[in-house]
């Protein structure tokens, strides 16, 4: 089946109006993409950030008449819509599209990461099977890589690790596969835990070695390692509660910034870390540091 798709390109303060209008007009779903490349951070749960330049994207039913409907949409808007066209756009089987897409990743010398309906590519290799579900973290993003790579380096025997912001529990996982005793994984998505639960229980790991948490139900503990992959503003704002679940000599790993939020994120932490030469990957960067 085809469908047929309206874009319109617009700029912010205009987009619900116009989704309105699409709405209106007889489209089944309205998506928002960015117009400029502009990264939006980590919002909150329940926020919904915008772009400055948007374009959106109308799906219609392949028997809509397109110029009736541009009329209707028009005429809900109460005004000319902005700069637009139709398009015929193919049905494809999407979550089928991203599943052939989505391949084994090699992170570091032992670390594989390899979704959940393909064959390892090394039998002995340390293999986590992942199904990231909602929550975010496959592998492929550098942040995550950055942070992979970095777990894959170190001796991790009887290591207690907390995975701040663990969304789909990948660092967690990997902690655990690559020797951690016990990983505490937070997140302030409920949907994040669950991703993080099953695909503990995907890899075999015995849930009392893997606990997740809510922001602020976690114990009072202090872990050997800390990860903290979400992004420059949450990293500063929460600098005091991730310092303090890093112990003494304890290693910190954090990603989600660029190369310009360095100094920012580190000025938040030099206080009480040694901070170790920095990894970046396409302008996004990883900082690791050592509690005095």
């Amino acid at each position: 089946m085809s469908w047929l798709q309206l874009k319109l390109d617009t700029e912010r303060n205009a987009v619900e109006a116009l989704e309105d209008a699409l709405l209106a007009a007889g489209a089944v779903s309205v998506t928002l993409q960015d117009l400029e490349d502009n990264p939006i951070l980590e919002p909150g749960v329940g926020e919904t950030p915008l772009w400055d330049n948007i374009r959106l994207m109308g799906l219609f039913t392949a028997d809509t008449d397109t110029a009736l409907a541009t009329v209707q949409a028009t005429a809900h808007y109460g005004a000319d819509l902005p700069v637009h066209r139709w398009e015929i756009l193919e049905d494809k089987d999407w979550e089928r599209t991203w599943m052939d897409n989505y391949q084994p990743i090699q992170c570091g010398q032992r670390l594989w990461i390899c979704p959940s309906w393909l064959q390892p590519p090394k039998a002995d290799a340390v293999n986590l099977m992942l199904d990231p579900g909602l929550a975010f973290g496959t592998g492929t993003h550098p942040t995550t890589f950055l942070c992979l790579k970095w777990l894959d380096g170190l001796d991790l025997a009887g290591k207690t690790v907390v995975d701040y912001g663990c969304g789909s529990g990948i660092l967690g996982i990997a902690a655990l596969l690559l020797g951690a005793d016990k990983v505490i994984a937070i997140d302030n998505d409920p949907q994040a835990l669950l991703a993080t639960a099953d695909n503990g229980q995907r890899n075999g790991i015995d849930p009392a070695r893997l606990t997740t948490y809510l922001p602020g139900e976690q114990p009072q503990l202090q872990a050997d390692i800390v990860v903290a992959n979400i992004l420059a503003a949450p990293l500063i704002e929460l600098a005091e509660t991730i310092s303090g679940h890093t112990r003494s000599g304890g290693l910190l790993c954090m990603a989600g910034l660029i190369d310009s939020q360095q100094q920012e994120v580190m000025a938040a932490y030099v206080n009480q870390f040694d901070f170790h030469p920095s990894e970046n990957q396409d302008e996004w960067l990883r900082l690791s540091a050592t509690k005095r």
